[in-house]
């Protein structure tokens, strides 16, 4: 389950990284509930995941930077940009060759706090925040005395605060994103499918690799997709085979992996519903993008009930995954189960 952790707060934190810059609402809320999930699920941060969990933290509380009602710590005065500032401290801390970049960004997000209350009329707060945000530092002091008087005049739209404005706090976040990326590949999936269609022989090779027509608009996350897919089916096949040792032993506990924790499987359902992974045949193939609808057969309604029966209604995840069935989602499952029940 630790390891199924790591993994799926890596590819929440990937995707939290896209849909920050590419500015899309939906998309980046769907993934800010699946990374504070799995952080709020973590007994400690293991020392090589500090840098992804204070970026996903960083990049929630910017996202909503501008909404002050929102609180993210206990103490009721402190915003979502000063809650940002401290995770942006802890990020700089575990990093020390973007000086240029950190010090920018902490500028920015300082100026920001103050701008924000000023936008929103709390000048009384705005003056609390920039005692609490500076400190009495030489380096400090120029922009501690501008922000300062600025707050005196009750100004929001005073030339320093348009100059370094929220547009310009998200661009440079954006350029820290995209060498976060760059240093920070999740690779561990991919070495693990590789490895996994080596033992299979040459056929999934050749399918992991093999060219595809997309359109230009899909061509630069096609390959990613492609093997994310493929590493998810095989992640299934191997818990699959897992689950089916436990269950041959007389005692659970002596398993390496408890393949029936709802936690763990609550991951591997989030991957398998990700779009377009319904395109991908349990035999590697890529299926058309539009769906056409299927009859259920006799045999997958059998493997439906016999899954209810072992793993319980609304257990779609496992019950998929360990059935036969037909290039079905558990939604589809689920509406099956639906009707199955009205005709009996």
């Amino acid at each position: 389950e630790a390891v199924a952790a790591e993994w799926m707060l890596e590819f929440a934190c990937s995707c939290l990284c896209r849909h920050f810059a590419e500015q899309s609402g939906a998309e980046f809320r769907r993934w800010r509930d699946v990374a504070q999930a799995l952080i709020n699920g973590l007994s400690r941060i293991p020392p090589h995941q500090k840098k992804t969990v204070y970026l996903c933290q960083l990049l929630i509380r910017v996202a909503q930077g501008k909404s002050l009602e929102l609180k993210f710590e206990n103490d009721q005065r402190i915003s979502p940009l000063e809650s940002a500032l401290s995770f942006w401290t802890l990020l700089e801390r575990e990093e020390m060759k973007l000086e240029k970049l950190h010090e920018d960004i902490r500028r920015l997000i300082q100026i920001q706090i103050v701008a924000v209350h000023m936008e929103n009329r709390y000048f009384k707060e705005a003056a609390e925040v920039l005692e609490r945000l500076f400190t009495d530092s030489e380096s400090d002091k120029p922009l501690r005395v501008k922000l300062a008087t600025i707050i005196k005049t009750k100004d929001p739209y005073v030339p320093l605060l348009q100059s370094f404005s929220y547009s310009l706090l998200i661009s440079k976040i954006k350029s820290y994103i995209e060498l976060f990326m760059k240093e920070n590949e999740t690779n561990f999936l991919i070495q693990e499918a590789t490895k996994q269609v080596a033992s299979k022989g040459l056929g999934a090779a050749a399918w992991l690799n093999r060219p595809v027509e997309v359109n230009e608009n899909d061509e630069s996350d096609l390959e990613t997709k492609q093997r994310f897919v493929l590493s998810i089916i095989l992640l299934r096949d191997v818990l699959g085979q897992q689950h089916e040792t436990c269950r041959t032993k007389s005692r659970m506990q002596n398993c390496c992996l408890d393949v029936d924790s709802s936690l763990l499987w609550m991951y591997i359902n989030c991957l398998l519903g990700l779009n377009n992974i319904q395109n991908v045949g349990k035999n590697g193939v890529s299926l058309p993008c539009s769906r056409r609808r299927q009859r259920w057969t006799h045999q997958e309604d059998l493997e439906l009930k016999s899954g209810v029966r072992e793993f319980g209604v609304g257990n779609w995840a496992k019950i998929l995954v360990h059935g036969n069935f037909n290039n079905r989602t558990s939604v589809m499952l689920k509406d099956r189960w639906r009707t199955l029940s009205r005709i009996e």
